[in-house]
């Protein structure tokens, strides 16, 4: 079917003759800063190490940072915070803004005197600075 000398991928192969030299092969094609910088030193290995990377990171099992408890088994869900999932600390903040501070002061009374959800802190936090922020408006006369 194909005809002698010719090949089936019209690829052609080369003969150089023996008093020339064979071409060097090209380098690999270097992307971007991948290419060597010069004048920058280059990274080594740390003392004592041996080889490359190995090509799996975990071939040696799971290995926790030293100090730290790794938890074991079910997660735990935490219940859902009232007012739609923002918490009353924040709830009450924005409201302060519309009900004349009030809910500020309900805030920090909360914060200082009452047992809460540690996850609503940071919403009474932000209750405690702004009646703190407004006192002062108010004693230096900032309102009029």
């Amino acid at each position: 079917m194909s005809e002698p000398g010719k090949d089936n991928n019209n690829q052609h192969q080369y003969q150089h003759h023996p008093d020339q030299p064979q071409p060097s092969p090209a380098p690999p094609h270097q992307y971007g800063t991948f290419q060597p910088v010069i004048g920058f030193p280059q990274p080594v290995p740390p003392p004592g190490a041996h080889g490359g990377p190995s090509v799996d990171p975990y071939v040696h099992g799971y290995q926790a940072v030293a100090g730290y408890a790794v938890a074991e088994g079910r997660p735990v869900r935490e219940p859902r915070l009232p007012c739609c999932g923002i918490g009353i600390g924040w709830f009450l903040f924005i409201l302060g803004f519309l009900v004349a501070a009030i809910p500020w002061y309900l805030g920090a009374f909360i914060l200082l005197f009452a047992q809460y959800d540690n996850r609503e802190k940071p919403g009474y936090v932000a209750c405690l600075i702004a009646a703190i922020i407004g006192t002062i408006a108010v004693i230096f006369g900032v309102t009029s």
